[in-house]
């Protein structure tokens, strides 16, 4: 009985698309967070008569033939890209991205990884790093007798020094873009990674073609809609008890088939 098999694949299907929701949910105060969507896709079909074979020897054939679905799987988990909003801090290390672009960093194995999550901070040698202590690039270094710090919207980082009147910039804050964002890696830690289906990334400064600007003192939101993330939860929960009464049913015929046997 085929329905047994084809029900139980949308159980596991929607228990999937549970972990996705419940991640989102998990995620809602995750600094720039991009929440995700589950891609359903139907699996491979049964023919029972072949659409457009012939009939008869006039030439007359199938017009809808008979086809039969084994089920359904998760094809994808789609990450969506969309700008969160800004909650103002006061931090003035603190960098929301307004638009597209990530921010790159230097893992501790050489490789570059890209974030949108601005909480940076200062490292023991005065150099700008993620809260992981990861360095921002190109590294950038705060003087230590630096009396402020100013990131202007296209990502120059600019000082104040005792006893001086204008600002000294000790580097500039780039942005990379990627031609396929939701091809990019997730690595946990705010932390993307470049892969074949993202695209090279492309780096520019921030506010010219292409790319967004920095706020600082500001923080970009998670994308995550609460309401929406509900509302998504009680219709995957739905679709799970209607695939689970299919089994059942499915028992049930069984069994009478047996017990009339």
């Amino acid at each position: 009985m085929a329905s047994l098999d084809t029900a139980a694949t949308a159980m596991l299907a929607q228990q999937l698309n549970v972990d996705v929701i419940s991640n989102n949910i998990a995620n809602v105060n995750t600094t720039a967070f991009k929440r995700q969507r589950a891609e359903f896709v139907d699996l491979l079909y049964q023919t029972e008569t072949q659409v457009g074979s012939t009939t008869s020897d006039t030439g007359t054939v199938t017009v809808t033939g008979a086809e039969f679905g084994t089920g359904v799987k998760i094809g994808s988990v789609y990450r969506m890209h969309e700008q969160g909003n800004m909650l103002s801090t006061g931090n003035n290390l603190d960098l929301a991205i307004q638009g597209k672009g990530y921010m790159s960093v230097t893992l501790p194995n050489g490789s570059i990884a890209y974030t949108r999550a601005g909480s940076l901070q200062l490292d023991p040698t005065g150099q700008i790093v993620t809260p992981q202590g990861y360095a921002v690039q190109p590294g950038i270094t705060v003087p230590n007798d630096a009396i402020s710090v100013t990131i202007n919207a296209s990502g120059e980082v600019l000082v104040k020094l005792d006893g001086q009147t204008a600002l000294s910039n000790v580097g500039q804050i780039q942005l990379s873009t990627f031609p396929n964002e939701p091809g990019l890696k997730a690595l946990g830690d705010n932390l993307l990674a470049e892969t074949a289906a993202s695209g090279t990334a492309i780096t520019g400064t921030p506010g010219s073609t292409g790319f967004g600007t920095f706020l600082q003192g500001f923080l970009e939101t998670s994308n995550v809609n609460m309401v929406q993330e509900i509302t998504n939860l009680i219709a995957a929960q739905r679709a799970y008890e209607l695939a689970s009464k299919v089994v059942q049913t499915s028992d049930e015929m069984l069994n009478s088939l047996v017990q009339t046997a």
